[in-house]
């Protein structure tokens, strides 16, 4: 049975939300199965998996980078490089906000 992750970030402090990787990992899940928790199957349980919760064609791209492989060390996550939301790129490379 798929795990669904969901927040309203009451539970930490802003900008820390990605350490529930490192928990859920802590808990039991694989790497993988935790990005899966917070994406595919989060947007699934939601019925919003049409458009988005993965990188297809014609989904919102939503995505981050990160320097390091997260399926062989989770805490990557912890430490985001570029941030892109519906297409838009929102941090850059060099970790600044970008302007629209």
């Amino acid at each position: 049975m798929p795990i669904a992750y969901g927040t309203d970030i009451g539970v930490f402090e802003h900008g820390k939300a990605a350490a529930v990787f490192r928990y859920l990992v802590a808990c039991g899940l694989t790497p993988l199965q935790a990005i899966q928790a917070t994406t595919v199957n989060a947007a699934a349980l939601l019925r919003v998996d049409g458009e988005t919760g993965s990188l297809e064609a014609g989904k919102s791209a939503d995505l981050i980078a990160v320097d390091g492989n997260p399926l062989e060390d989770i805490t990557v996550l912890e430490r985001v490089a570029f941030v892109m939301a519906r297409g838009q790129i929102v941090r850059g490379l060099n970790g600044s906000p970008q302007t629209r």
